[in-house]
């Protein structure tokens, strides 16, 4: 019997592991933001670590490995809702949990910039998230979105603009207030 290939699967195994352990949190913290759905975000997960291990050969370089989990979340996380069907509920029947974490205005504060950002273009939402969740560069996130570097770049940018302008925009209530000063 070889033992070349005991040994080979070994360190296969140890080498998955490895990073398994170095981005399972970064992994979860982004399926998290999501689908902001703690359940969804365990499967999708698990989905793609299970992916990652089968087609495990084919990462090339060890420093890869958060980027190539990164895409693989995301492609699964499309996959998932190709297939997704909602479940209609009475809108009677529903109730709505509150959050009692944090202070009304950080709670307030948090749910418009989740909105925002949620607002944007999937072209802008992406790479956003990527670099704000994942951490990634510029140049990482233009492999991940398979994009060029300056796209990316630009887009980063136009999000952050934008999420600037939406944030900072005055609503039609203060807008007449100021008129109604200034005269």
């Amino acid at each position: 019997m070889d033992k070349q290939p005991v040994s080979t699967n070994n360190q296969r195994r140890q080498a998955y592991e490895s990073i398994v352990s170095s981005y399972y949190q970064d992994v979860y913290r982004y399926a998290f933001w999501l689908t902001r759905n703690a359940n969804i975000a365990e499967d999708l997960v698990q989905e793609t670590f299970m992916r990652a291990w089968r087609s495990f050969d084919s990462l090339q370089k060890s420093s890869a490995a958060k980027a190539w989990l990164f895409t693989i979340l995301r492609r699964e996380n499309a996959r998932m809702y190709e297939r997704y069907r909602p479940e209609l509920v009475d809108i009677t029947d529903a109730s709505l949990a509150e959050d009692k974490g944090g202070e009304p205005d950080q709670f307030r504060d948090r749910q418009e910039l989740h909105q925002a950002i949620l607002g944007l273009e999937s072209d802008y939402r992406d790479p956003l998230l990527l670099q704000v969740i994942g951490g990634f560069s510029g140049k990482e996130i233009a492999s991940i979105l398979d994009l060029n570097s300056n796209t990316v770049m630009t887009r980063l940018f136009r999000a952050r603009s934008k999420l600037r302008d939406t944030l900072t925009s005055e609503t039609p209530s203060d807008a007449s207030t100021t008129q109604q000063e200034s005269q």
